[in-house]
């Protein structure tokens, strides 16, 4: 029951949180051990109020993850992990993580409260709303860029940092609902309803808005942002930057894949090294420049 309890809290999401650590990053305070353990502390307490998430979100989908052909197999909809137990252990997991935030930070404690109660309206209510139900889960990302800011002090973190958060988060929503809408095929919309509201062509012109407007935001980033080394060697990152995106675009496209991000960044080994290649490229601009 408690290993049931642990994959509904989703650890192969956890990846996602890794972006409170932009403003410890980009703020040049990597190595200030007081930061340092304060955003690794935020870390692990987001990941708690995420799984927290997922599990009411599980509660509330019973029904139709249970007609899902992948989503049946998570432990609540197949009977794994009873409703009784599994509601006991989202509302320890939210009490726990609220009030250690507000002892680690009131501000952070605000955010982590904003992050859950705005995935309770998107499991009530926005997630059958197409377009703004991607709006939504990339206000989520955006709010774990701002968790990261309210744990350290700082004083060079660049605006242009949310844009391209904004930006990278609707690139992979939309690129999710498209892998969502090849796999359910013409059923989609008895599985999730929201996908009644887009169409493969709709959803191929939203990808390439917002791929292509990450592109620019990113590449304005490298060259405009106030806390950057006067030698714009940033501008050099630019290229990891275009082949993740135009790798994910390959595996939505030619490999059918990118139902769950994080499924792709776990297991494949190109876009794996194009990312390594590029948080290297951004330590030594920022901390040997």
């Amino acid at each position: 029951m408690l290993k049931a309890l642990f994959r509904t809290m989703r650890p192969r999401q956890w990846p996602k949180n890794v972006f409170l650590f932009a403003a410890l990053v980009f703020d040049k305070q990597l190595l200030i051990p007081g930061s340092l353990l304060r955003t690794l502390a935020g870390f692990t307490l987001f990941c708690l109020i995420s799984s927290s998430v997922y599990i009411f979100n599980d509660l509330a989908d019973i029904e139709a993850d249970r007609k899902h052909p992948e989503k049946k197999r998570r432990p609540i909809p197949s009977g794994q992990l009873p409703a009784g137990v599994a509601w006991a252990g989202g509302i320890f997991l939210l009490v726990i993580t609220l009030v250690l935030g507000y002892w680690l930070a009131p501000a952070f404690a605000a955010v982590l409260a904003i992050y859950f109660l705005l995935n309770l309206a998107y499991t009530k209510w926005f997630k059958h709303i197409s377009i703004l139900d991607v709006l939504i889960l990339a206000a989520g990302f955006v709010l774990r860029v701002h968790a990261g800011v309210t744990l350290i002090e700082v004083q060079r973190f660049s605006p242009w940092m949310y844009v391209v958060m904004s930006l990278l988060a609707l690139f992979l929503g939309f690129g999710k609902r498209r892998a969502e809408l090849v796999l359910l095929s013409h059923g989609a919309g008895s599985h999730r309803k929201v996908l009644d509201g887009y169409t493969l062509p709709l959803l191929d012109q939203y990808i390439q808005i917002v791929s292509s407007t990450t592109i620019v935001a990113y590449s304005l980033y490298t060259f405009s942002a106030p806390n950057l080394p006067p030698n714009h060697a940033m501008m050099l990152t630019i290229p990891f930057v275009l082949y993740s995106i135009f790798r994910y675009l390959h595996l939505i496209h030619v490999e059918q894949a990118g139902g769950a991000p994080e499924d792709i960044l776990l297991s494949d080994r190109l876009l794996q090294i194009a990312l390594v290649l590029w948080a290297l490229a951004v330590l030594a601009v920022f901390y040997l420049s």
